[in-house]
């Protein structure tokens, strides 16, 4: 999107977070802003070894006609269409990085699957690492081309569900989407969007950048993707960056995300979808009352619907970026609880 369709967009858009609770335009705004023309998905899936009597596959899929997604899939071998778990990996993470929940899914019931997200696990130029990352999102930054900090991501995996759907293992109208940091972003993002997300959990991810950028509070969410960022400030002239040339990038590389597309704007538009929201306390990355300005706003919405009981902010005491095992196990119970896995449980 050019920087004049960005400007109309947020004249258009910027109002209070109540504004767009329930408002058809946010979303049709961010998917125009995200969507790249479809193509046939044109699936490949190859079977992996075994894993303690759970089968497991590689699959790619076409997001748009120049990338291709690599995922894992994880299953038991009981038959019929089965709810699904998607985890979505946080910043330097991979598909990899998400089996050992996957694997617990699998046992309550569900079909896990996981992919590696833009500039990630086999999508990352050979020799590069994190590198290409960072030097695509400063692409980004200087061209305005591409979102691949957290949109393009987005993109993959409303992509992702179109394939899901076209399994004859899967139950679609039973999908769940969990994501840690920057996975934890994109699932409120994705959810928010696309009604076909059943459950939603992001986890250490939900946030104001409104708030941090207000408040000097943004440095520590920077640090992820400092290099891109870094570069930006120097373009400027400037040694560090600052909270100006933070929003200009932010501008350019992620459009709207401390406006119409900010936390307190985007988790109310997933209601009355059952979300639950883990966060830590102390978490820089994600400050508290930015966090609870979300919650504010996502509680009135889900009010509104009469859906309280499907909303839950789970703040862990004295922790920060980073997600404890119980509220890992509270994750699995909230994906039991609303997907309702039900049959034989695999063993």
């Amino acid at each position: 999107m050019r920087s004049g369709t960005v400007c109309l967009a947020w004249l258009l858009l910027s109002f209070s977070a109540d504004t767009f609770a329930g408002d058809a335009s946010t979303r049709a705004t961010f998917l125009k802003l995200i969507e790249r023309p479809k193509v046939p998905l044109a699936p490949k899936i190859s079977e992996l070894p075994q894993t303690n009597g759970l089968l497991r596959f590689h699959f790619t899929y076409a997001a748009d006609a120049q990338q291709r997604v690599p995922g894992i899939l994880i299953k038991g071998a009981s038959r019929g269409r089965r709810p699904v778990i998607i985890s979505l990996h946080g910043t330097g993470g991979a598909k990899e990085s998400q089996v050992a929940f996957l694997t617990n899914a699998v046992s309550k019931g569900f079909i896990g699957v996981a992919i590696d997200g833009r500039y990630h696990g086999e999508r990352t130029q050979q020799g590069k690492g994190a590198a290409a990352y960072h030097e695509a999102i400063l692409r980004a930054y200087q061209t305005g081309q591409e979102h691949p900090f957290l949109y393009d991501t987005v993109w993959d995996i409303l992509r992702l569900i179109d394939y899901l759907e076209t399994r004859d293992d899967v139950d679609a109208g039973r999908i769940g989407v969990i994501g840690f940091s920057k996975g934890g972003m994109e699932t409120y993002l994705a959810a928010a969007v696309e009604p076909r997300i059943a459950v939603a959990v992001p986890c250490i991810g939900v946030q104001s950048f409104r708030w941090a950028l207000e408040h000097d509070a943004w440095k520590s969410r920077m640090e992820t993707i400092q290099p891109a960022v870094n570069a930006a400030a120097q373009e400027a002239g400037l040694e560090l960056p600052d909270a100006e040339i933070v929003r200009k990038f932010y501008d350019r590389v992620v459009p709207g995300i401390y406006g119409p597309f900010d936390g307190p704007a985007m988790l109310p538009l997933i209601a009355p979808r059952p979300l639950l929201v883990i966060n830590g306390e102390i978490d820089p990355r994600t400050p508290l009352p930015g966090v609870e300005e979300c919650a504010a706003a996502t509680r009135k919405a889900y009010a509104a619907q009469g859906a309280e009981e499907k909303f839950v902010l789970r703040i862990q005491k004295q922790t920060a970026h980073k997600v404890n095992p119980d509220s890992l196990q509270a994750a699995m119970e909230w994906f039991e609880k609303w997907l309702k896995a039900t049959g034989e449980r695999e063993k």
